[in-house]
């Protein structure tokens, strides 16, 4: 057997060797040959190429985590097991608030509580392999990579309930290479430093699962099993723990609830998260946590019966309160973190990626790190204000409107109210002391005192236009300001009454809010940029291209009510800013202060402007301001300056005002600006700033009867030693001329003497003769009628004209016209006369009164009245167009201020009565024939009107006789031309 055995193999072997000399045999070896050498070389390069790449991502990784501190085994068990030591709020004075807000509602439980389906169903959905693992599944990091690289359309994930449970409670949110970096060695250590169930029982408590049955965010399964079905977490049965386990995925989707305790979702939407539960219920088959038939009864039964039902969200007592608060502490947080890491303050607020990610820190701290959070409100005082807006009457008309819901499809009908803010400040300190954030906050959840920002309307002129003009030393109190309109483009500014007012001293035009010398003054200032007052007084939107156009100085600006109020206790403080501000210190858990408040005054108005502009500011609540209703509704009187404002469209209506040691800013509106506070006087409505006037006493008179030791109602504000009292002309703002002494026109008021005070002479002011046209005083000419001319009154030269309406110009002639102590004064202009006749009248006749129109000319002085021809009468211009007349032919002749006539009009005639009859002779009388009776003697004359001489009145004088004018010529014929002169 053997042999042949052995035959067999040798035949073979020759055959091969035979095979081997065969030409085929011999390029096979040679062929194969080089494929192997290929395949060697091949591998390695492959094997160079993988280690090379390895070294690279290695490399890549290691600066990923480079900056990633070293964290200890304490220090990482202490950040994973903080879920959430809740800080605390006060009131000023230590009175309680109660605890901060949560985004996320959380209840706290142990691994032994929750029930084993749970345990299972998370497991099965969210780690497969996590008892296996090391922190980090490779495979699905690398699918992870592999998909966001080739920007796949289909997003797996690869992190592990360890990497979940790093990235929400050590680092952040952020979608970056570096945070899944941090998150995976993270992830790595921490697994050597807790045991699984350990990072189970964390990751139970920490996962949100969407909403509760009020719609409010929910996080940890024992919070989900009460706010979803109302039982604990052990209590869950299969279906139910399936549920729960499926929300993470997508907790707004799958959540049974909609937000804002709007109830249970429609069917169809609930059927998203029955179906994600099914699939949740496959995995826990397939990885044999359940049988086939558990599986089978979980699926097919009905959870959504298991939902709690809708019930109501008990309502915080304080929610603008503690929404401020909490906004607030994590700003200052987000500092103080900063300042630890060694973030300077100006990176930290150049940098908003690096301003992002402490602000998350920081509300991640504020809500886990047991703060005590002391604040500046005023409990009582806050309740009491408060009370005082949620009663207040006279908001005006709501509105309604309705919009579909996005999220549930049903339509909602939203009231749209009067909105209101209001601040009180402590001056000298910053304080605040209290607000009224809104009139709802479940209606609209912002707080219109410090986060609604809005065009401050005319309180904006104290601060960016006459307080800096005070302080360049271009005017005091009562300086001259130019209340004329003017053009520039298509700008054409008016005042709120579209009146012009011509020169008025300036505490005037701020105390009556005057658009047109408003525009002016800040004119002459704009080129200092008076803007960066307002940078100084930290208004956020103070740029120098805010301030750059006319418009700005009527308030186009949006501040905040805190920024207006905090701005007007400038002038309190003398014109020191003092910051606003609410939280005045924050303790940790162990009394340690890691923030406390310190005030930096900073230096904006000299301390002589800040009294001037207050005394101006007291006028607003006198006389013709636009506050004058407001003393009268307040059951006290402090030493009060203010400021109404209004934006366009009464779209805003403001009131700031400050005694010396507390200011009170109120605002009011509708959440559209578009949406006006007032329809006009015919509307019904009151006046919006009568609305502010009426809220802003019942604060005042509030805070006095709550903090009467603060608000100190019988300080008044101290005058400077260098705030003086000048005089000056009243026309021109310069020092007394004996000419305008004459005149009446010396004024007296206060001026800031370290800046300006009056020094020049006035020189504007020349004698003059004035005539009235169009009820208005001009200078007359050389031509114009003597009879239409009033002398001894005063005039100003064209130099004057010029220098007062400056660059943007203006009609002269309504500089000085009808303004009370300058009703006799001339404007520098001559009344441009145009050489045409004026246009003819028509006279009627009301009795024994002669009337007439108007001429349609516009350069008429008055007319003149004839009888037969003959002119017997003058009347100028403002006089009543009327005149008593006796028997005879009339007519009317308009006079322009050259002295041509206009046609006559129609002749007007009062014939005279008819004669009586002469008696017959009587026969039986001793008289002879041809003789006269006594009653008709022969030379009697006609009898005539004994009136027709006119009334001598200012307007109205007799007419001289045409023989005894020196300068008369013929009086025309009624034909004659009408362009002769007299």
């Amino acid at each position: 057997m053997n042999n042949e055995k052995n035959n067999r193999m040798k035949q073979l072997e020759d055959k091969f060797e035979q095979a081997k000399k065969e030409p085929w045999a011999k390029k096979l070896r040679i062929g194969t040959g080089v494929l192997w050498n290929l395949f060697i070389l091949l591998l390695i390069f492959a094997v160079i190429g993988g280690v090379f790449a390895s070294s690279v991502g290695a490399g890549y990784f290691a600066s990923l985590v480079a900056k990633e501190p070293l964290r200890s085994k304490e220090e990482l068990r202490d950040q994973v097991f903080t879920y959430e030591e809740t800080s605390e709020m006060y009131f000023a004075d230590g009175v309680y608030l109660g605890k901060i807000n949560s985004d996320i509602e959380r209840r706290q439980i142990t691994l032994d509580k929750v029930n084993q389906y749970a345990i299972d169903a998370v497991l099965a959905t969210e780690d497969e392999y996590f008892a296996e693992h090391k922190g980090v599944v490779p495979k699905a990091i690398f699918r992870g990579v592999f998909q966001d690289v080739t920007n796949s359309d289909s997003q797996t994930g690869g992190s592990t309930l360890t990497q979940q449970l790093v990235k929400n409670q050590i680092l952040t949110n952020e979608v970056s290479y570096e945070r899944k970096a941090k998150e995976i060695l993270l992830a790595m250590r921490l697994e050597h430093f807790m045991t699984k169930d350990e990072i189970l029982e964390a990751y139970l408590n920490i996962i949100p699962y969407g909403r509760d049955v009020m719609g409010q965010n929910i996080a940890g399964i024992e919070t989900a099993a009460r706010g979803i079905f109302g039982i604990k977490a052990a209590d869950l049965s299969l279906p139910q723990a399936a549920y729960i386990a499926g929300i993470p995925q997508a907790p707004y989707t799958y959540t049974p609830f909609y937000s804002k305790n709007q109830g249970i979702k429609e069917r169809e939407k609930l059927m998203y998260g029955v179906n994600r539960m099914k699939t949740v219920l496959f995995r826990m088959r397939d990885a044999g946590y359940i049988t086939d038939a558990e599986w089978k009864e979980a699926k097919a039964y009905d959870v959504t019966k298991d939902f709690r039902q809708p019930s109501r969200r008990a309502t915080e007592r304080y929610p603008y309160v503690t929404q401020e608060i909490q906004n607030r502490t994590i700003e200052i947080l987000a500092e103080v973190l900063a300042e630890k890491d060694g973030i300077d303050a100006d990176r930290f607020e150049g940098d908003s990626k690096i301003k992002e990610k402490y602000e998350i820190m920081a509300d991640r701290s504020m809500r886990t790190d047991g703060y005590r959070i002391y604040s500046t409100i005023n409990k009582e005082l806050y309740d009491k204000l408060n009370e005082v807006a949620n009663n207040f009457q006279y908001y005006g008309y709501t509105y309604t409107s309705q919009s579909v819901d996005e999220e549930s499809g049903k339509t909602i009908t939203t009231e749209n109210p009067v909105q209101v803010g209001a601040m009180m400040l402590e001056n000298h300190t910053g304080k605040i002391l209290s607000f009224v954030g809104g009139r709802d906050y479940e209606l609209e959840a912002m707080n219109h005192s410090t986060q609604a920002y809005r065009e401050n309307g005319s309180s904006m002129k104290p601060l960016l236009v006459y307080a800096p003009a005070i302080e360049y030393g271009v005017i005091g109190a009562g300086s001259p300001l130019v209340d004329v309109k003017f053009r520039r483009g298509s700008y054409a500014p008016a005042n709120y009454f579209d009146r012009e007012l011509g020169v008025l001293p300036a505490r005037e035009s701020l105390a009556r809010s005057q658009n047109l010398s408003t525009i002016r003054l800040y004119d002459q200032i704009i080129d200092r940029n008076p803007i960066d007052f307002l940078k100084k007084m930290k208004f956020s939107n103070a740029t120098d291209r805010e301030g750059s156009g006319l418009a700005a100085s009527l308030g186009t600006m949006d501040v905040s009510v805190e920024e207006n109020t905090n701005a007007y206790a400038t002038f309190a403080n003398g014109g020191q800013f003092i910051q606003s501000y609410m939280i005045e210190r924050i303790e940790d858990m162990d009394g340690n202060i890691i923030f406390e408040h310190k005030a930096e005054p900073t230096e904006v108005f000299s301390p002589e402007t800040s009294y001037i502009i207050t005394d101006m500011m007291r006028d607003v609540l006198k006389g013709n301001g636009t506050a004058a209703r407001l003393p009268g509704l307040m059951n006290f009187r402090p030493d009060l300056a203010a400021k109404t404002g209004t934006s366009q469209q009464y779209g805003d209506a403001w009131l700031v005002g400050y005694n010396p040691n507390v200011s009170l800013g109120v605002w009011m509106g509708y959440k559209e600006r578009t949406t006006p506070l007032y329809h006009g006087y015919n509307s019904g409505q009151m006046h919006p700033s009568e609305r502010t006037a009426r809220l802003y006493a019942q604060l005042m008179n509030t805070a006095n009867t709550v903090i009467p030791d603060t608000i100190k109602a019988r300080d008044t504000f101290k005058r400077p030693n260098g705030v003086v009292t000048r005089s000056f002309c009243g026309i021109s703002g310069l020092a007394p001329s004996k000419a305008c002494a004459a005149a009446g026109l010396v004024r007296s008021d206060l001026f800031n003497s370290k800046k300006m005070v009056p020094t020049k002479v006035d020189d504007s002011i020349v004698s003059s003769s004035a005539v009235r046209v169009n009820g208005r005083l001009y200078r007359a000419l050389a031509s114009t009628p003597r009879e239409f001319v009033t002398s001894g009154g005063i005039g100003v030269t064209t130099e004057y004209g010029k220098r007062m309406l400056g660059r943007l110009g203006g009609d002269a002639s309504k500089l000085l016209a009808g303004r009370g102590a300058y009703s006799n004064s001339v404007a520098g202009s001559t009344f441009p006369a145009n050489n045409v006749p004026p246009a003819a009248v028509s006279a009627g006749q009301n009795g024994s009164v002669l009337t007439w129109t108007g001429s349609s000319s516009n350069d008429v002085i008055g007319y003149y009245i004839y009888q037969n021809g003959v002119r017997i009468g003058t009347v100028r211009d403002g006089a009543s167009r009327s005149y008593k007349i006796g028997y005879g032919s009339y007519y009317v002749r308009a006079v322009d201020i050259t002295g041509l006539l206009s046609g006559p009009s129609n002749t007007v005639t009062n014939a005279a009565p008819a004669p009586k009859p002469e008696p017959k002779p009587n026969t039986n009388s001793g008289t002879k024939p041809g003789t006269t009776t006594p009653e008709a003697k022969p030379d009697a004359k006609p009898q005539t009107n004994t009136e027709s001489k006119p009334e001598t009145t200012p307007e109205a004088t007799p007419e001289p006789k045409p023989e005894t004018k020196p300068d008369a010529t013929p009086e025309p014929k009624p034909d004659a031309a009408p362009a002769a002169k007299e």
